[in-house]
């Protein structure tokens, strides 16, 4: 699944949402300002992802369908408890070996 992906720090990302490490995620994944957008949409980052990735209602899970942009553009088939599987897209900037930004939504059909 992550094999496809060759952006070390996307890589990083999606183990781990998939480990529901919440801990690394914060700590290891994303710069200390790093922002987000679903659907177009400005997102509190901490309220949003406890919401569809960490909390235990969500249990959020990534599964890599393609990669392209040199791994920084994803298409996925995001899983959570909450909305079952939707095939979403997922765009990464990346600050050295953290990511800065991640906007996400619905992949186009």
């Amino acid at each position: 699944m992550t094999a496809s992906v060759s952006d070390p720090v996307v890589r990083k990302f999606v183990a781990a949402v998939n480990a529901g490490d919440k801990d690394a995620f914060f700590a290891d994944v994303l710069t200390e300002d790093a922002t987000m957008s679903d659907d177009g949409s400005e997102r509190d980052l901490a309220a949003w992802t406890e919401k569809e990735i960490f909390s235990p209602q969500a249990n959020g899970r990534m599964e890599v369908v393609e990669a392209s942009d040199d791994g920084r553009s994803l298409v996925v088939d995001y899983t959570n408890d909450t909305w079952g599987t939707m095939r979403t897209r997922w765009i990464f900037t990346v600050a050295g070996d953290r990511v800065s930004r991640f906007e996400t939504g619905q992949a186009p059909s």
